[in-house]
């Protein structure tokens, strides 16, 4: 079923109420009943450990989203719940991470989101919405349409003389080989790329980060390829992909290719990584690194 950009944008006004549900439920969550369990995932921490939280976000989500898998024939592929692959058989699914950034939720520090999106079975993003509940902040876009920050339009800043470098991560790139060497490499490319002052982010997960790094240009935040699973999932990465392009910003594998957002053998993302960057140059800076 082909959607209409009347359909995909009622979608995503429907996508934004179940990131403000979800995300109320998961700030309204008493911290001291919070358990944190263990699942099967990638090699990081992150992708280990699941809340009852994350489940409650899933179901809050769910709830709105479940009318919309009939009446517009949408399938689903969402963290806390077993890959059907109906997402090879629909012409769109929706993309959802519960809680993204769980190990910043469990400590109570900003770098968590509820994020949604609509992707194509050709893999491309449709619509993003990512909600920041420590901040209240909602991000959105539509491809075409433009994207969004708690209704205003959003678009990466392009003058940036004088402003520092931001290199925005998450902390299991400190346990990366070459964290070192990493940090060296990016610090030299802010120098040449003109910028004197160089700041690292490593705390928050995907969405805040991406959310981040549009704010603070030049910036940018990558997952490297790498032989094991990790590196982030389709989840992750599906709602910032709409929201950074259409803010202006790069959203490519290492390669600089279009994300492969609906890979046939597996939800991660670690076979050819992930770039996001505020500006081609700094995307292209990067890979040449």
């Amino acid at each position: 079923m082909k959607l209409s950009k009347d359909q995909i944008l009622e979608l995503s006004e429907i996508a934004k109420t179940a990131a403000l549900k979800a995300g109320k439920a998961v700030s309204s969550f008493p911290r001291e009943d919070l358990k944190v369990n263990k699942k099967a995932g990638g090699a990081s921490l992150a992708s280990q450990v699941v809340t009852e939280v994350d489940l409650l976000s899933e179901k809050e989500v769910l709830a709105v989203l479940e009318p919309t898998f009939t009446k517009y024939d949408l399938a689903l592929l969402s963290e806390e719940t077993e890959d059907d692959n109906s997402r090879f058989e629909k012409d769109y699914f929706w993309s959802i991470d519960p809680i993204d950034g769980t190990l910043p939720f469990i400590e109570g520090i900003p770098g968590y989101s509820v994020c949604i999106a609509l992707v194509g079975k050709d893999g491309a993003s449709h619509i993003g919405v990512i909600y920041d509940p420590y901040n209240g902040d909602l991000y959105n876009a539509v491809r075409g349409e433009g994207a969004f920050k708690n209704g205003e339009a959003l678009r990466i800043p392009k003058d940036i003389k004088g402003k520092p470098f931001s290199f925005i991560n998450d902390r299991s790139i400190k346990k990366y080989e070459r964290y070192e060497e990493i940090l060296e490499k990016m610090e030299k490319a802010a120098q040449e790329l003109g910028h004197s002052e160089f700041k690292t982010v490593l705390t928050g997960g995907a969405g805040v980060n991406t959310c981040w790094m549009m704010q603070s240009p030049p910036a940018c935040y990558f997952k490297i390829p790498r032989p094991d699973n990790g590196g982030g999932s389709i989840w992750d990465f599906a709602a910032s992909t709409c929201i950074v392009k259409e803010a202006g910003g790069v959203a490519t594998d290492f390669y600089g290719n279009p994300l492969d957002l609906n890979r046939a053998d597996s939800s991660y993302m670690n076979h050819k990584g992930v770039i996001f960057a505020s500006s081609e140059e700094v995307a292209e800076y990067i890979r040449k690194l």
